[in-house]
């Protein structure tokens, strides 16, 4: 969702003596005119040019003029303008579809769950299954304050995991939610998710005016990932014979059934060993093995 703060304003002709407002009081300096005068600092982000002339600031200070929109944005809020937004709510559908098993399912509660998709609300203890969240939730289960967010606005994300065991019953595939911040929260020069557009347009007089819209926004991404599995002879056999075969056990198998349950093993074992006498005189060629 989305709040705006809107500002307007014009270039004055006679340019804009309250242009700084981020100063802060420093030593003396000139004006135009050479006269000594207290001025203000005015540091980075001053949004305008500067001319060059000291102007009145207060009944005490003076301050260097800008040439620029007047008056300069004020980028302060006193109260979020999305606070009333925590108590709206949030409806998810999704679906999940796993195409090699020909399952397919999605979150909203079947009839006869006990949950009432009119009335339930999502609790990760009381209610995990309802699909319709109040977004103060959302911003507390991220670990967030949500007035804080609702005054720079922030990305969350919002995952739903299906990870399921399809040897089980259909009703036990059951999505889990969980919930975080994507945006960046470190100290950065427009935090949060704000963002500035303008219109402009002409007076009569010819004088340049604008509409200043600053939107702050509490955006919501949805992740979805799964995974699934089920339990299949064939593939089973294949990685086993493959695990066998890996480390050499087939060929140890099919010499012992070779050797001892198959008809023929005699022959089998006289051409695969070969007995030596004890002068070492072989009786045929071929493959032998020495017993000590």
């Amino acid at each position: 969702g989305l709040a705006v703060e809107v500002q307007e304003g014009g270039v004055d002709a006679d340019r804009c003596p309250r242009g700084v407002l981020t100063g802060v009081e420093g030593s003396q300096g000139a004006d135009s005119s050479g006269a000594e005068v207290p001025w203000v600092l005015t540091g980075l982000g001053v949004p305008g040019v500067l001319t060059g002339r000291c102007v009145p600031y207060n009944a005490t200070l003076r301050t260097c003029e800008i040439q620029g929109w007047c008056p300069p944005e004020v980028d302060t809020i006193d109260v979020p303008v999305m606070l009333e937004a925590e108590n709206f709510t949030l409806l998810i559908k999704n679906s999940i579809r796993f195409p090699l098993f020909g399952f397919e399912k999605t979150n909203l509660p079947p009839p006869g769950s006990g949950v009432e998709l009119g009335r339930c609300r999502f609790h990760p203890q009381l209610q995990p299954l309802c699909p319709i969240l109040r977004l103060g939730d959302v911003a507390r289960l991220a670990g967030q304050d949500f007035p804080a967010l609702a005054a720079t606005g922030g990305v969350l994300g919002i995952k739903i995991g299906w990870v399921c065991d399809l040897d089980r019953a259909w009703e036990r595939c059951l999505p889990r939610y969980s919930f975080t911040r994507l945006d960046s929260l470190a100290r950065t020069p427009a935090p949060g998710y704000n963002f500035r557009h303008a219109r402009y347009y002409r007076w009569p007089d010819g004088s340049e005016r604008r509409t200043l819209i600053k939107a702050f926004g509490i955006r919501f991404d949805v992740l979805v990932y799964g995974s699934a599995g089920k339990f299949g002879i064939v593939p089973t056999l294949i990685n086993t014979v493959a695990a066998f075969t890996s480390i050499g056990v087939g060929t140890v198998l099919c010499d012992i059934i070779l050797l001892n349950f198959l008809k023929g093993a005699e022959h089998y074992k006289a051409r695969k060993f070969e007995e030596v006498s004890e002068a070492g005189q072989s009786t045929d060629s071929g493959t032998f093995s020495l017993g000590l």
